[in-house]
């Protein structure tokens, strides 16, 4: 007898009847708890994602791997847990049959987050940013890009985290045909600041105009996933150079201490945060919890077509 990934799922009572119902619901992932922010930014901004959620009118599920149980919405114990990091391994797709098989805990990335959200049957996530192609080595690419060509689900982001090759990441999700579509915007969002520069060919004003296209583009593909790329809050943009001189010590930094794998993304954002005093935090909790504000009014509208149609 096979056994199913619903062996495999623990849907909170919450989450699972406002799936059955077919209320909005939006996942978050769980990596910037254990590893993207320090105690206590990451649960004050995980419980503030959750609320931006809710005030938005859908319901949060934030989403990680408890004792070899992919969890889809936590309790504020499971969150703190966590949040306080010890123990939990940071989760991309690839890594959850070897961590559900092992019984870990695990913290989920984009690409474990949209994989489970998937199979749960939500259609919305918020993040920070996706990760994407990293900077002079175009064979470190993050697999959010290619979970996100295989998984229909629709991604609310500040574009990909600064410390990539944007126009390389850009290039990437064109190539997996995944559509990036600026949401109050024309360009590609460039996570600390509003903007790259980058010209985005596809622009949705409001979370009406996001769920037709969401709807419209399920319809076509299936099993592919959407970028919505909402920039961070113009009052909490950092200025462009102070970000390049502060990523470029940070890349510095990681070079000569020979930091890479999965162990660069969270070094570099630490590194970014001392070399600018922390606004990089700051500026990372501000796009967080817009991002999940923006997701669950998509989600809210997303439902009220599919309950229409």
């Amino acid at each position: 007898m096979s056994v199913g990934v619903s062996s495999y799922l623990s849907l909170s009572p919450e989450v699972a009847s406002s799936l059955a119902d077919g209320a909005p619901v939006v996942a978050l992932e769980s990596t910037l708890l254990a590893h993207g922010l320090p105690w206590p930014d990451n649960i004050e901004v995980a419980l503030a994602s959750e609320a931006a959620v809710r005030r938005s009118g859908a319901i949060p599920a934030t989403i990680a791997v408890l004792a070899g149980q992919i969890h889809v919405g936590l309790s504020q114990k499971e969150l703190e847990r966590v949040a306080h990091g010890q123990g939990f391994f940071k989760a991309s797709a690839a890594d959850l049959g070897p961590l559900l098989a092992a019984q870990a805990d695990a913290a989920t990335t984009v690409s474990a987050t949209v994989a489970a959200a998937a199979r749960a049957g939500i259609s919305i996530m918020a993040t920070g940013g996706i990760g994407g192609v990293h900077r002079g080595d175009a064979l470190d690419v993050s697999c959010d890009l290619t979970t996100l060509a295989s998984e229909p689900v629709a991604v609310v982001s500040a574009g990909a985290k600064a410390i990539l090759d944007l126009p390389k990441t850009l290039e990437y999700l064109e190539t997996l045909g995944v559509p990036v579509v600026g949401y109050g915007t024309g360009n590609l969002p460039a996570f600390y600041t509003s903007s790259s520069e980058l010209s985005l060919m596809h622009r949705v004003d409001g979370a009406a105009a996001a769920a037709r296209l969401v709807r419209s583009h399920f319809a076509v593909h299936p099993r592919r996933g959407v970028l919505l790329c909402n920039p961070i809050p113009a009052s909490e943009a950092l200025p462009s150079e102070v970000v390049e001189r502060a990523l470029h010590a940070a890349l510095q930094a990681a070079e000569s201490l020979h930091v890479g794998g999965k162990a660069l993304t969270p070094f570099l954002l630490g590194r970014i945060a001392t070399e600018t005093g922390l606004a990089s935090v700051r500026a990372n909790r501000a796009l967080i919890i817009d991002n999940a504000r923006v997701a669950g009014e998509v989600a809210t509208a997303l439902a009220a077509l599919r309950r229409a149609a």
